[in-house]
């Protein structure tokens, strides 16, 4: 966590429009820290779509809470339903946890007003989501009080393994920088400039560190990710022109979202699972993946 993080970091600030970001060793990590951060534990209750990956949900387990699932808006639109999340909400909730999956973005403005109204935090995973616009012109993890993002080799922005914490919020940004390296005082480049002589352990931590060199990478491959979300969005516009009115088929989200999305995923509907396994050898065939 020496240089290079460090300007991987204020590039991430800048990038995003988050007054701090922390870089992390993964996604999961900094699900994790923000998770913790938010003082989340045993006998809280965290609201969160139950349609995601398995990490929204380990994440908040880690902390000994309860992850309490909440259905999506449709088939056609898989994003947390803030209608729903009323209904979940109880005397031990202290926390939503809003996914935009597959890079589109959830209603965070809707659900940030209600987790004002009730005193919850409200964490963003954009895991998947680096560079979607949400809430006018907003990016995707500055809404929430912490959002996480993700630069595994999958993603928009990928370094092979990492991640980072974003928020506004400066006592959070220290409590996650702190969880990150085993709750040192002190950190190695600190101490090989001269900066400390040794350090202290104040609270439980963990080795969530990113390393120079992803950050390095993260650093270069930065100032390209516009240019690749737009690409991105080019090719999503091609897809839905071409799939468009096909009989079995059908396309989640509508033609306006495209640009609002980071496109993770291009996501199709069949009706039948024998058709969607038919669809899938094929593609295969050609070479090109696909997960269900």
């Amino acid at each position: 966590m020496g240089p290079r993080t460090q300007a991987f970091e204020r590039a991430l600030e800048e990038s995003t429009g988050a007054a701090h970001a922390v870089a992390v060793s993964s996604g999961t990590a900094a699900l994790h820290l923000a998770c913790l951060a938010a003082d989340l534990g045993p006998g809280d209750q965290v609201v969160l779509p139950s349609f995601t990956f398995a990490a929204s949900a380990n994440a908040v387990r880690y902390t000994g809470a309860e992850p309490v699932f909440c259905d999506v808006v449709s088939p056609l639109e898989p994003q947390l339903d803030p209608s729903a999340v009323v209904e979940q909400i109880g005397p031990r909730t202290k926390a939503v946890l809003a996914v935009h999956f597959w890079g589109y973005p959830a209603a965070v403005g809707e659900l940030r007003a209600l987790c004002d109204r009730h005193g919850l935090r409200l964490i963003e995973d954009s895991a998947q989501a680096i560079g979607a616009k949400v809430d006018g012109d907003r990016t995707a993890g500055t809404v929430g009080d912490l959002g996480c993002l993700s630069f595994f080799s999958k993603k928009q922005l990928c370094v092979g393994e990492g991640g980072a914490v974003l928020t506004d919020k400066e006592a959070l940004a220290a409590r996650v920088r702190s969880l990150r390296s085993h709750g040192m005082t002190t950190v190695t480049w600190d101490r090989h400039r001269g900066h400390a002589e040794t350090y202290d352990i104040v609270e439980l931590g963990f080795n969530y560190r990113i390393d120079e060199p992803r950050a390095a990478l993260g650093l270069s491959r930065l100032p390209r990710l516009a240019s690749d979300l737009e690409s991105r969005r080019a090719v999503a516009r091609g897809y839905r022109e071409r799939l468009s009115g096909l009989d079995g088929l059908e396309l989640p989200f509508d033609d306006d979202e495209v640009d609002r999305s980071a496109h993770f995923a291009f996501p199709v509907l069949l009706e039948r699972r024998e058709e969607r396994d038919a669809v899938r050898e094929q593609l295969q065939e050609r070479g090109v993946q696909t997960t269900w």
